[in-house]
């Protein structure tokens, strides 16, 4: 032991820091870990988990509209916002005390209060000082509300996990993931639902091909786009609705406002002034490949550093710091062919370069895809159609590309990945026997090139 009071401080019980406390404390360090809000972070209580859930519930109405095509006959049915609510509530806050649990197991001290960093080597926590050899800030990050008049009536991401009333009339605001999943689980669930983004299309970054069919498919399942447009202000009626002024100069009057149009690494407070941590112009910390911060002793991972904000690359990042400074086992997290999902309806999932990656970076592509209605549609009367897309670099024969919009398809693509990451050529596709029926023996069976580029 040093003469500090822990071998390592974390700041925030979130997935990475969860991650790298229990690790580090199994590698037989001494190990604390300081959380002000609630155990498992935005993924468990206000991201990832509470969101599939309201995603599932969201989509029985189309199962039960996809029944009758199958000899189902089903009563008018009516949905209840109380029961999908409160329902999730318990299970987030069951996943809270398993989350406690695997703390306490791995001898992992839990201190409930708000960490601030008072130098490079102590922590504050409720008015008493910590020591620590090494502190690890792994806060996470939190939603932003744009600067407009009015702002003070938008609600986050985080509120609409526990909203009092169900809103009728929904306008969300912004383009990224959480914006179109949002907009698909209140469609899905009643509302009248409105995507307002400033752009002119949707989930930048994302493959093109893939973003305008996905618009299409939103589209046709009911959710109001409207793009290159922004809101001005938001005004609360007596009537408690709310009027917006768009800055194409239409007005809307709805229930909700909602805003998805960011998020910030959450270090307000902490303490960084006291020590050489460098933030960068985005706001995240800057670190070297090791996670370690300008100040030596200080590290920091997860969305606070802004590199991929996912929870599976938090568990990385958390993993491969525990073991590089506590097991002697220097680690460090590829980001390379990282698969990613978007939880909207249909889904999407992704893994490698997007075509316009490719073609910036010089490479000469095979582009193959299909669209096609899925299977259970044939009968289920549903508009509902799958996209899938191959990009394959011409000289190697690799697959450095795999894009699908569709039911399943992070499922799908999970296992993709795993090939993707192995090196899987297009031949090796080619010559893998699929799985029928199903939508995902599609992947085997694209023989025809779509077109080339590069």
């Amino acid at each position: 032991m040093s003469g500090y009071d822990y071998d390592l401080f974390v700041i925030g019980a979130g997935s990475g820091g969860v991650r790298a406390s229990r690790m580090a404390s199994g590698f037989g360090a001494k190990v604390a870990v300081a959380e002000d809000t609630y155990l498992g972070g935005t993924c468990v209580n206000v991201g990832c988990v509470p969101k599939k859930l309201f995603v599932y519930g969201s989509h029985v109405s189309e199962d039960i509209e996809a029944a009758a095509g199958y000899g189902w006959t089903v009563p008018q049915p009516e949905f209840d916002w109380p029961t999908l609510r409160d329902n999730k509530t318990k299970e987030i806050q069951r996943l809270n005390g398993i989350y406690g649990t695997i703390l306490a197991n791995a001898g992992v001290e839990l201190i409930e209060g708000r960490a601030t960093i008072v130098d490079a080597h102590t922590v504050a926590v409720n008015g008493t000082q910590y020591s620590a050899e090494r502190i690890l800030v792994a806060t996470g990050g939190w939603p932003t509300i744009p600067e407009i008049p009015g702002a003070e009536h938008i609600i986050s991401s985080n509120e609409a996990f526990y909203l009092e009333d169900f809103p009728r009339r929904l306008l969300v605001m912004g383009g990224g993931y959480i914006a179109v999943e949002f907009a698909g689980i209140f469609n899905g669930l009643g509302a009248a639902t409105e995507l307002i983004y400033r752009g002119p299309l949707f989930l930048r970054g994302f493959d093109r091909e893939v973003r305008e069919f996905t618009a299409n498919e939103i589209a046709q399942k009911g959710v109001k786009l409207t793009f290159d447009t922004n809101i001005e202000s938001v005004q609360r009626l007596d009537s408690g609705e709310f009027k917006v002024l768009l800055t194409d100069g239409s007005e809307r009057v709805v229930d909700c406002v909602m805003a998805a149009t960011g998020r910030a690494p959450k270090i307000e407070g902490l303490g960084l002034e006291n020590t050489a941590v460098k933030i960068n112009d985005n706001g995240t910390l800057a670190v070297n490949d090791d996670y370690q911060t300008d100040e030596p002793s200080i590290y920091a991972i997860g969305d606070v550093i802004g590199r991929m904000e996912l929870t599976p690359v938090a568990l990385a990042e958390g993993m491969a710091l525990a073991k590089t400074l506590y097991n002697n086992q220097p680690t460090q997290v590829d980001y390379d062919n990282i698969a990613t999902a978007v939880f909207c309806q249909p889904n999407i999932a992704t893994v490698g370069l997007t075509e316009e990656q490719a073609v910036e970076r010089g490479l000469r592509l095979r582009i193959y895809t299909t669209s096609f209605k899925h299977m259970k549609h044939t009968l289920s009367g549903l508009a509902e159609r799958t996209f899938m897309k191959l990009l394959v670099e011409d000289e190697s024969d690799k697959i450095i590309g795999c894009h699908m919009v569709g039911q399943d398809a992070g499922e799908i693509i999970q296992g993709i990945a795993i090939a993707i990451k192995a090196g899987a050529t297009k031949t090796d596709f080619d010559g893998t026997i699929g799985i029928h029926p199903t939508a995902a023996e599609e992947f085997v069976t694209m023989r025809d090139v779509t077109r080339t580029a590069g």
